[in-house]
C-alpha cells in the first residue's frame, strides 16, 4: 500500500504550488497590462500617420525628441537635398531585397535632415542608374518621424569604414558623411503621388519608392494572458488532485490501524 507522504514533504510541494500559482497568475495579469498598453499605442500611432502633416521638431526640441511622444508622427520638411552625400542602407520590403536610400536633406536653418527616400532594388542602387530623379533645388518632402536604428541589424553590425549599413543609425551615418547639425532622427518619405490616366500604369517604376513604412504591432498578450492563467489553473488542479490522494491514503491507512487494534 503507498504510504502517506511526510508532513515537511507535502508543505514544502504546497509552498512550491502556491508560489507557482501565485507566479502565473501575476504574468497573467501583467500580459492583460500589457495589452492595454499595446491597444493604447497602436490608437495612438494610427492617429498620428493620419494626422495632417507638421513641421519636424526644431534644433531647440531635439533632445526631448522619443519614441513615446514621437514615432511615426506625420512631418512635412523643405530645404535642398545633398544626392552626393546619400547612404544605402539594406533592405527588405514588399518589392524584394535592396537598399533604403537615404539622403541629407539640409534645410533653411542649416540643420540637416537624414531623409529616407525609399527603396531601391539592387539593380538600382548606383545613383548613375536613377539620376533623373533626384530632385534639384528646394523641394519638400512629407513622411513619417522614425527613431534612429544605432548599432546595426539584429545578426550584423553597421560597418562605416567600408560603407556597409544594415540599419538607420542617424549619428553614425552623419559621421561617416561629415555632417553637422543633424537631427537624431529620420524621415520616411511617403510614396510620390501617382500620375493619372492609363499610361500611368504601363509607365516603368522610377526609383526610390516611397511609402514602404511597416507599421505593424504584434499583439499577442491575451493569447499570452490565457497561457498563464491556464498554466495556473493547471497548478491550482495538481495540488487538489495531490491533496485528495494524500487524503485518501491516510483514510486508508486509519481504517487499517483501526481495523487492527
Amino acid at each position: 500500500m503507498t504510504q502517506p507522504r511526510s508532513s515537511a514533504f507535502l508543505t514544502a510541494l504546497a509552498l512550491c504550488a502556491l508560489l507557482a500559482f501565485a507566479g502565473f497568475v501575476a504574468l497573467g495579469f501583467w500580459q492583460v497590462e500589457r495589452r492595454a498598453w499595446k491597444l493604447d499605442l497602436i490608437a495612438r500611432i494610427d492617429e498620428r500617420v493620419h494626422a495632417p502633416a507638421v513641421a519636424p521638431p526644431a534644433a531647440d526640441q531635439w533632445a526631448k525628441v522619443n519614441a513615446a511622444d514621437d514615432a511615426y508622427r506625420r512631418v512635412r520638411a523643405a530645404g535642398t537635398f545633398l544626392h552626393d552625400l546619400e547612404t544605402l542602407v539594406q533592405a527588405t520590403t514588399e518589392l524584394g531585397g535592396g537598399y533604403w536610400v537615404l539622403t541629407p536633406l539640409r534645410m533653411a536653418d542649416g540643420s540637416t535632415l537624414l531623409v529616407n527616400r525609399g527603396f531601391v532594388p539592387p539593380e538600382a542602387r548606383d545613383r548613375a542608374a536613377r539620376r533623373a530623379m533626384d530632385a534639384e533645388g528646394e523641394s519638400s518632402v512629407t513622411g513619417l518621424l522614425r527613431i534612429t536604428e544605432p548599432g546595426g541589424s539584429f545578426l550584423r553590425r553597421n560597418d562605416p569604414a567600408a560603407d556597409r549599413w544594415y540599419s538607420r543609425d542617424v549619428q553614425a551615418i552623419a559621421t561617416a558623411r561629415g555632417l553637422s547639425r543633424v537631427a537624431p532622427y529620420f524621415v520616411d518619405a511617403e510614396a510620390a503621388p501617382s500620375h493619372a490616366g492609363a499610361s500611368a500604369a504601363n509607365a516603368p517604376r522610377t526609383w526610390p519608392v516611397g511609402g514602404l513604412t511597416v507599421i505593424r504591432f504584434p499583439n499577442n498578450h491575451l493569447a499570452y494572458a490565457f497561457t498563464w492563467f491556464a498554466l495556473a489553473l493547471m497548478v491550482a488542479a495538481a495540488a487538489w488532485y495531490v491533496g485528495r490522494d494524500e487524503r485518501r491514503v491516510r483514510q486508508m491507512r486509519m481504517g487499517e490501524d483501526t481495523g487492527h487494534d
